[in-house]
Protein backbone atom coordinates (compact mmCIF):
# COMPACT_ATOMS: atom_id res chain seq x y z
CA UNK A 1 0.00 0.00 0.00
CA UNK A 2 1.32 3.34 -0.89
CA UNK A 3 1.97 6.07 2.02
CA UNK A 4 2.86 9.56 2.34
CA UNK A 5 4.61 11.47 5.18
CA UNK A 6 2.09 14.01 5.88
CA UNK A 7 1.75 16.54 8.84
CA UNK A 8 -0.64 19.23 9.86
CA UNK A 9 0.72 22.60 9.45
CA UNK A 10 0.53 26.54 9.59
CA UNK A 11 2.16 28.46 6.76
CA UNK A 12 3.50 31.72 6.91
CA UNK A 13 2.55 34.94 5.48
CA UNK A 14 4.77 36.34 3.07
CA UNK A 15 7.20 38.30 3.31
CA UNK A 16 7.53 36.76 6.65
CA UNK A 17 9.66 33.04 5.35
CA UNK A 18 12.48 35.59 4.12
CA UNK A 19 12.70 38.14 6.80
CA UNK A 20 13.13 35.03 8.94
CA UNK A 21 16.08 34.01 6.55
CA UNK A 22 17.38 37.00 6.42
CA UNK A 23 17.37 37.59 10.71
CA UNK A 24 18.49 34.07 10.67
CA UNK A 25 21.53 34.79 8.72
CA UNK A 26 22.60 37.91 10.99
CA UNK A 27 21.94 36.01 13.90
CA UNK A 28 23.41 32.45 13.40
CA UNK A 29 26.93 31.49 11.52
CA UNK A 30 27.13 28.72 8.83
CA UNK A 31 28.90 26.21 11.10
CA UNK A 32 25.82 26.56 13.46
CA UNK A 33 23.26 24.46 11.89
CA UNK A 34 22.08 23.72 8.35
CA UNK A 35 19.39 26.63 7.56
CA UNK A 36 15.72 24.86 7.05
CA UNK A 37 14.78 27.00 3.01
CA UNK A 38 12.17 29.83 3.07
CA UNK A 39 10.26 27.74 1.12
CA UNK A 40 10.37 25.17 4.21
CA UNK A 41 9.39 27.64 7.04
CA UNK A 42 6.01 26.18 8.78
CA UNK A 43 4.86 25.48 12.29
CA UNK A 44 3.62 21.77 12.54
CA UNK A 45 0.04 21.26 14.51
CA UNK A 46 0.02 17.67 14.23
CA UNK A 47 2.76 15.14 12.55
CA UNK A 48 1.21 12.29 10.96
CA UNK A 49 4.05 10.08 9.85
CA UNK A 50 3.67 7.83 6.88
CA UNK A 51 -0.18 8.13 6.04
CA UNK A 52 -2.25 5.56 3.45
CA UNK A 53 -4.88 7.59 0.80
CA UNK A 54 -7.48 6.07 2.87
CA UNK A 55 -6.46 7.96 6.28
CA UNK A 56 -5.66 10.89 4.53
CA UNK A 57 -9.03 10.92 3.03
CA UNK A 58 -10.00 10.74 6.65
CA UNK A 59 -8.22 13.09 7.89
CA UNK A 60 -8.85 16.00 5.52
CA UNK A 61 -13.17 15.41 6.13
CA UNK A 62 -12.38 15.63 9.81
CA UNK A 63 -10.07 18.80 8.70
CA UNK A 64 -12.79 19.89 7.24
CA UNK A 65 -15.41 20.00 9.73
CA UNK A 66 -13.48 22.35 12.33
CA UNK A 67 -15.18 25.37 13.08
CA UNK A 68 -12.49 27.47 15.41
CA UNK A 69 -11.76 31.58 14.96
CA UNK A 70 -8.67 32.13 13.64
CA UNK A 71 -6.07 33.87 16.10
CA UNK A 72 -2.62 35.73 16.23
CA UNK A 73 1.18 34.47 16.69
CA UNK A 74 3.60 36.39 18.09
CA UNK A 75 7.39 35.15 17.60
CA UNK A 76 9.16 36.50 20.65
CA UNK A 77 11.24 33.33 21.66
CA UNK A 78 14.18 31.13 20.32
CA UNK A 79 15.78 27.76 21.67
CA UNK A 80 17.90 24.86 21.05
CA UNK A 81 17.21 21.77 21.44
CA UNK A 82 20.51 19.57 21.32
CA UNK A 83 18.48 16.34 20.37
CA UNK A 84 18.16 16.38 17.54
CA UNK A 85 19.73 19.29 16.77
CA UNK A 86 17.59 22.24 16.39
CA UNK A 87 17.31 25.85 16.63
CA UNK A 88 13.66 27.15 16.62
CA UNK A 89 11.75 30.18 17.06
CA UNK A 90 8.55 30.13 18.86
CA UNK A 91 6.40 32.08 20.83
CA UNK A 92 6.54 32.86 24.80
CA UNK A 93 2.97 32.00 25.08
CA UNK A 94 0.94 30.18 22.89
CA UNK A 95 -2.17 31.88 22.04
CA UNK A 96 -5.55 29.64 23.14
CA UNK A 97 -6.08 29.18 19.28
CA UNK A 98 -3.34 28.02 18.10
CA UNK A 99 -3.39 25.21 21.35
CA UNK A 100 -6.84 24.29 20.73
CA UNK A 101 -6.21 23.93 16.83
CA UNK A 102 -3.26 21.69 17.43
CA UNK A 103 -4.48 19.28 20.18
CA UNK A 104 -8.14 19.09 17.60
CA UNK A 105 -5.84 17.76 14.87
CA UNK A 106 -3.75 15.41 17.39
CA UNK A 107 -6.62 14.09 18.92
CA UNK A 108 -7.65 13.23 15.16
CA UNK A 109 -4.29 12.04 13.93
CA UNK A 110 -4.35 9.66 16.99
CA UNK A 111 -8.30 8.16 16.27
CA UNK A 112 -7.25 7.76 12.96
CA UNK A 113 -4.28 5.57 13.89
CA UNK A 114 -1.38 8.05 13.95
CA UNK A 115 0.35 8.09 17.18
CA UNK A 116 1.30 11.50 18.79
CA UNK A 117 4.23 12.34 20.69
CA UNK A 118 3.82 12.18 24.56
CA UNK A 119 5.62 14.85 24.76
CA UNK A 120 3.54 18.51 25.27
CA UNK A 121 3.06 20.55 22.31
CA UNK A 122 5.38 23.33 21.66
CA UNK A 123 4.76 25.57 18.80
CA UNK A 124 7.79 26.53 16.88
CA UNK A 125 9.73 27.02 13.64
CA UNK A 126 12.37 24.86 12.91
CA UNK A 127 15.54 27.39 11.56
CA UNK A 128 18.42 25.43 11.38
CA UNK A 129 18.66 21.52 11.61
CA UNK A 130 21.92 19.54 12.53
CA UNK A 131 23.25 22.11 15.11
CA UNK A 132 25.07 19.95 17.37
CA UNK A 133 27.35 22.20 19.57
CA UNK A 134 25.68 24.42 21.63
CA UNK A 135 24.31 27.74 19.49
CA UNK A 136 24.57 31.28 21.12
CA UNK A 137 20.70 32.59 21.00
CA UNK A 138 19.94 36.09 19.75
CA UNK A 139 19.38 38.66 22.55
CA UNK A 140 15.47 39.02 23.31
CA UNK A 141 13.48 41.89 21.95
CA UNK A 142 13.13 40.33 18.23
CA UNK A 143 9.47 40.49 17.38
CA UNK A 144 7.07 38.90 14.77
CA UNK A 145 3.35 38.95 14.65
CA UNK A 146 1.27 37.61 12.36
CA UNK A 147 -2.56 36.57 11.74
CA UNK A 148 -3.70 32.78 11.34
CA UNK A 149 -6.69 32.11 9.08
CA UNK A 150 -5.95 28.78 7.84
CA UNK A 151 -4.37 25.54 8.18
CA UNK A 152 -3.24 23.33 5.96
CA UNK A 153 -2.41 19.43 5.39
CA UNK A 154 0.91 18.58 3.70
CA UNK A 155 3.42 16.06 2.35
CA UNK A 156 6.99 15.75 3.22
CA UNK A 157 9.42 14.00 0.51
CA UNK A 158 13.03 14.41 0.24
CA UNK A 159 14.92 13.94 -3.40
CA UNK A 160 18.87 14.87 -4.44
CA UNK A 161 19.84 15.83 -0.96
CA UNK A 162 17.04 17.89 -0.38
CA UNK A 163 13.74 17.79 1.86
CA UNK A 164 10.52 19.54 -0.03
CA UNK A 165 7.29 20.34 1.79
CA UNK A 166 3.78 20.35 -0.55
CA UNK A 167 0.24 21.64 0.16
CA UNK A 168 -1.86 19.02 -0.11
CA UNK A 169 -4.77 20.68 1.42
CA UNK A 170 -5.89 23.94 2.47
CA UNK A 171 -8.92 25.09 5.51
CA UNK A 172 -9.86 28.33 6.54
CA UNK A 173 -10.69 29.29 10.09
CA UNK A 174 -13.37 31.83 11.00
CA UNK A 175 -12.49 35.26 11.09
CA UNK A 176 -10.40 36.79 14.01
CA UNK A 177 -12.78 37.25 17.01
Amino acid sequence: MATQRLFFALSLPKPLPQQLVNWRAEQFAAEDGKPVEAANLHLTLAFLGDVSDTTSARLQQAAARIQQPGFQIELNDAGHWPRPGVVWLGCQRAPRGLLQLASLLRSQAARHGCPQSTQPFHPHITLLRHATQRVALPAPGFHWQFAVEHFGLYSSSFSRGRTRYKQLARWPLLPLA
